[in-house]
């Protein structure tokens, strides 16, 4: 009995006289706990000593073996008691104990006897762990594993924190969100969805599949009727389901006059988001935009003036028509953007050599410390054709300038032209 607790495990065999059966004392200290047993056959025949000691043995190493296990093992009687217990659960045990109690018997229960799979235990100073119960019925029982799940748990309430972070900014977005598994089933929606498709709550909360919401779209028209309405939908629903794809976008004009622009990207997990965007008053302020740009473009080209203007960087971003008969060609053609020093040498292949045209690249491209001290003047140019124009550079707002050219008349100056100009100014 000394020198148990230092040998953990000590056994005594006796041989009684008479050829009777042979008694075998097991003498164990495990866990603070000191078990005797005491082992009587209870068959006529009588084993010999190295049977019950290779048993022993085997039981030494299946009991070494629940010692070091790395999580808690124990064995629940039909009634519910802890009859048996590993190292492990033993050390839980412990440590949930007062200042000088000790572990009675039966074991105390750490872990409801039924109940859900992953429990919450309480360990020492307030802190919480996390573990996945795994029971097993056998004889007379139930053995049960506890599995530290920890890690696991911090992930998931991680992953659901993030769940939720999304569905709030998603409620918040003026865009229409659907998200759709890789089942084509309806996964996530937001409430923008819900205003921009007038479908209903109850309809999308049954997570219909992507075919159907399309249905039900088509339904409310609420898009417009494509020439193949089936192959489309069918195109539509069978984005690539694996791998990384472009997204497919499209824009509805709808009959009540609202324009969507809708995307629908497809996810590597087979899933796809379907995006829907109101773009009807960017679509108005675009049409309006263009038609005042048409609208200025038609007034300078009713003028008799030619005209090209330049931006502070130099590039032509505007010409007339009066311009392209003037000098027998048309900018805006050139796929190419067009500066100042390009359409000088143009210029310069019509006429003979003058200072002007130089003149007239340095006033297009004066420096920004220079731009508010420009003044407008004008002068004239006999073309190498016979014809006098007059030649005027006028600074613009933002750095852009104003070069205009005219066909004089006979006794008609250039400075008849600047003075006409400066009287409809006024």
């Amino acid at each position: 009995m000394l020198r148990l607790p230092s040998e953990g495990s000590i056994l005594l065999s006796a041989r009684p006289g008479g050829g009777g059966r042979r008694q075998v004392l097991r003498l164990e200290h495990l866990g603070g706990l000191t078990r005797l047993r005491l082992a009587m056959p209870q068959t006529g025949i009588a084993p010999s000593i190295e049977a019950y000691c290779a048993v022993a043995d085997e039981l030494d190493e299946l009991r070494g073996m629940m010692a070091v296990a790395p999580l808690p093992i124990w064995r629940e009687a039909a009634t519910g008691e802890v009859v048996w217990a590993n190292a492990d659960y033993l050390r839980l045990a412990t440590e949930r104990l007062e200042p000088g109690e000790d572990i009675g018997w039966p074991l105390p229960a750490l872990f409801p006897a039924a109940g859900p799979r992953r429990v919450r235990l309480e360990g020492p100073g307030g802190v919480a762990h996390w573990f996945d119960l795994d029971r097993r019925a056998v004889a007379g029982g139930t053995v049960c594993l506890a599995l530290l799940t920890d890690a696991v748990q911090k992930a998931e309430t991680g992953l659901r924190d993030f769940m939720q972070t999304l569905v709030r900014t998603f409620a918040h977005l003026p865009v229409g969100l659907a998200i759709f598994d890789g089942q084509r089933q309806l996964h996530l929606f937001n409430p923008a969805f819900l205003d921009l498709t007038g479908l209903r709550v109850d309809f999308l909360s049954q997570r219909p599949r992507l075919a159907a919401v399309l249905d039900a779209l088509r339904d409310g028209n609420m898009i417009p009727e494509p020439k193949d309405y089936r192959a489309w939908r069918k195109r539509l629903a069978e984005l690539e389901r694996t791998g990384v794809a472009e997204a497919h976008e499209e824009t509805w004009s709808l009959p009540g006059g609202q324009t969507y622009r809708v995307s629908a990207r497809p996810h590597s997990d087979g899933g796809v988001a379907l995006m829907i965007e109101d773009i009807s008053t960017e679509m108005t302020r675009t049409r309006r935009y263009r038609a005042d740009l048409e609208l200025g473009q038609s007034v300078v080209d009713a003028l008799g003036e030619g005209i090209a203007v330049f931006s502070a960087a130099g590039q032509l971003v505007m010409s007339n028509d009066a311009y392209g008969t003037l000098w027998g060609h048309d900018p805006s053609q050139r796929l190419t953007e067009t500066d100042v020093t390009m359409l000088s040498a143009h210029w310069k292949g019509l006429a003979p050599p003058t200072p002007i045209w130089h003149r007239i690249e340095d006033f297009v491209s004066a420096p920004a410390s220079a731009v508010g001290e420009r003044i407008a003047w004008s002068a004239e140019v006999r073309l190498l054709d016979g014809r006098l124009i007059a030649c005027r550079a006028a600074p613009l707002a933002g750095g852009a300038t104003l070069v205009a050219f005219r066909t004089l008349v006979p006794g008609e100056a250039a400075g008849t032209l600047e003075a006409g100009a400066v009287a409809r100014r006024a």
